[in-house]
């Protein structure tokens, strides 16, 4: 709170200075008819390129990917990023979307003209 008794608001953004706590990404996995889950995850395989290899090697049918830092204080839905990305690796490698990803990717990734 300032002197004039005003509170001030500060948002913290995804820190890119190496030596942090790397970010966590987890998978609500989509099971059809019984339900979706958040899978679990042993601490080694959260990181970012381990979940898109775990994406890409169809180890999920997911409907959303967040990310959250707890030393950094933040969390957010990076479905999105990781369905574009999903989308350009495939690309890259010359390979087709997996069955698996293809309405999370619908879903989440940006539509263009």
């Amino acid at each position: 709170m300032s002197s004039d008794g005003e509170y001030f608001v500060v948002c913290k953004s995804p820190s890119i200075v190496p030596g942090s706590e790397p970010a966590v990404y987890f998978v609500m996995d989509d099971l059809g008819k019984f339900g979706r889950v958040w899978r679990e995850a042993d601490v080694d395989t959260t990181d970012y390129e381990t979940v898109i290899r775990d994406l890409l090697s169809g180890q999920y049918s997911p409907s959303q990917v967040i990310s959250f830092n707890i030393e950094e204080d933040w969390s957010r839905d990076v479905s999105s990023e990781v369905a574009e990305d999903l989308i350009q690796r495939c690309y890259l490698e010359k390979r087709e979307l997996p069955t698996s990803l293809q309405a999370f990717v619908e879903s989440h990734a940006k539509k263009t003209a």
